[in-house]
């Protein structure tokens, strides 16, 4: 067939004032704070790598890919053409090329790759890139990443699938795992029943011979709600034995090269994430082994919720950095009432704040992840992983939609066409709120924290008193958030604005830090100031404009 080519006879109208293809990005080079914060994280000797995925991860190529991964969400293939039982889920081929993009450059297992100062903080950054053009290829590398703690509570288990998750070699195929060249792991928890309180689970598990406990068999019967990226090679689930609530590994596959019983009974028709599937399964007599104690599921478990929490809080990151750029090249190329848009006032106001934002999410974000690097040898640092992934986690993860949305607004009604990246964007801007505890869980783990993690508290104000002088607003915020924590009552009556509080304030503590003088002083205003108005664009009128839209990339447009 002859390839289509515009007529130069065709009449039509002169098109101007669009904004020109914003093409290839480079997520690395053109993010300052992202740079910045990996340098003093801890991470400067992954900058080569994280250079290099900037640029691949960005590529027009990429993002066209998502388009495409996107527009043609997955199929449940229940049946092969002869009637035979497969449960497969069909994906296009455009998903299958951006998970080969994430797992060869070691996105579900950077931090285990490269052990030492800087592997979580360097597993944030590519997830956070990564999470730019696409979010649904995300969600079996973030289990993949955090499954491998969980692994560790039985030795003979982690001997066997550590090496097949460390892998740098996407296998699509529907195989024995042994018989692959690498393997993804998922997660289901929630049933109908019960969603977060999963201790109304009703699955059961009954041992499939005399052996019981840790590396034992058992045969699942039950019904999980949620199960994300059902072709995995491997599940963490929880079932009932008759001690308790227990934590098993579930294959794809039985070690006799049979199919598990694992039935798909259908794929969950979502908001965004579209290219992820996400489905319900039926467990029959299905064949798993006993990760950790019997009767400790919850335990085992929650390692790899704490993971999958702080990825949430870095692709939220990226979802409001990405959401900036779109906005930031729109207001940079189009122009209104004789002046381009990012030029007029009330819109470099907008630009400015949303730029606060992404960086104040970045900043935080990454801080954990030094936490969680030093948290083996550093009781404080373990204590300001453990209460701050529940602070990020919420915090970033509730701001992403609000910031998005600003952010199309401000491209207009092009923004709320789906040739525009930004509904793509704002689709998946709730998720992560919701995945792996919605806002009131969070805020429930961060009073948990508090009250059984002694170091939890003292490691948090240790991070305000490092940045004490720095700015008078953030110094009476801290002392503010000092008292609430001091008040006992109510507390979980309290909790939504207690977090925010420790969020914002460990947030501007970092700006003030960190930052250039121009971001710090305007986020302590607007943020820590007597008068937050919450709605993007109400920075004052003392704000360097200028400055904090320069280093947000607007003067690389």
């Amino acid at each position: 067939m002859t390839p289509f080519r515009p007529r130069a006879d065709l009449p039509t109208h002169e098109v101007t004032n669009m904004p020109p293809y914003i093409g290839d990005q480079d997520l690395w080079v053109d993010d300052r704070a992202l740079r910045e914060a990996v340098a003093r994280e801890g991470a400067a000797g992954h900058t080569a790598a994280l250079a290099a995925f900037g640029e691949r991860a960005g590529a027009g190529e990429v993002f066209e890919l998502a388009d495409q991964a996107n527009a043609n969400p997955p199929e449940l293939k229940a049946f092969d053409r002869h009637g035979m039982r497969v449960d497969q889920v069909a994906f296009h081929p455009a998903y299958h090329r951006l998970l080969d993009i994430a797992i060869s450059g070691e996105v579900g297992n950077f931090a285990w790759r490269h052990p030492g100062p800087g592997a979580h903080v360097g597993h944030a950054a590519l997830n956070y890139m990564f999470g730019q053009p696409e979010g649904g290829a995300l969600c079996p590398m973030a289990m993949t990443y955090s499954v491998i703690p969980s692994l560790k509570w039985t030795e003979s288990i982690a001997e066997e699938w550590l090496p097949r998750l460390l892998s740098t070699s996407y296998d699509a195929r529907d195989i024995p795992v042994e018989d692959k060249t690498g393997a993804t792991m998922g997660m289901f928890m929630t049933e109908k029943q019960g969603g977060s309180d999963v201790r109304s689970n009703s699955t059961r598990a009954r041992p499939l011979g005399a052996a019981t406990g840790p590396g034992a068999e058992y045969l699942l019967t039950g019904h999980k709600f949620f199960c994300s990226a059902p072709m995995c090679d491997a599940f963490l689930t929880l079932a009932y034995t008759e001690a308790g609530l227990s934590c098993f590994l579930v294959p794809r596959w039985r070690p006799e090269g049979e199919r598990n019983g694992l039935y798909i009974q259908r794929l969950k028709d979502k908001l965004g994430n579209r290219s992820n599937a996400s489905s319900e399964i039926e467990l029959r007599d299905t064949w798993g082994c006993m990760l950790g104690e019997e009767g400790r599921g919850i335990r085992v478990i929650i390692d790899m919720v704490q993971g999958n929490r702080y990825y949430c809080a870095a692709t939220s990151a990226g979802l409001m950095r990405q959401a900036l750029v779109q906005c930031l090249h729109h207001v940079s190329h189009r122009a209104a009432f004789q002046r381009k848009l990012v030029d007029q006032p009330l819109m470099r106001n907008v630009v400015a704040d949303l730029a606060l934002e992404a960086e104040a999410g970045i900043a935080l974000t990454l801080r954990i992840g030094r936490a969680m690097d030093e948290a083996q040898d550093n009781p404080g640092a373990a204590a300001l992983a453990r209460i701050g992934t529940a602070i990020a986690k919420y915090w970033v993860c509730k701001r992403a939609p609000a910031h998005v949305g600003e952010a199309l607004e401000c491209l207009g009604g092009p923004g709320y066409i789906e040739d525009s990246l930004l509904p793509r964007l704002y689709r998946e801007a709730p998720l992560n709120s919701i995945w792996e505890g919605s806002g009131n869980v969070m805020c429930l783990d961060v009073l948990r924290a508090m009250a059984r993690e002694g170091e939890a508290i003292p490691a948090l104000l240790a991070e305000l008193d490092a940045a004490r002088g720095g700015d008078v607003r953030l110094d009476a915020a801290a002392d503010r958030l000092r008292d609430e924590l001091a008040v006992p009552e109510d507390l979980e009556l309290r909790a939504r604005g207690l977090v925010e509080r420790m969020a914002v304030t460990l947030q501007g503590a970092l700006l003030v830090r960190h930052a250039p003088a121009a971001v710090a002083d305007a986020f302590c205003a607007s943020r820590l100031g007597a008068e937050w108005h919450g709605a993007y664009g109400a920075l004052s009128p003392g704000a360097d404009f200028d400055a904090i839209i320069a280093r947000a990339g607007g003067d690389r447009a």
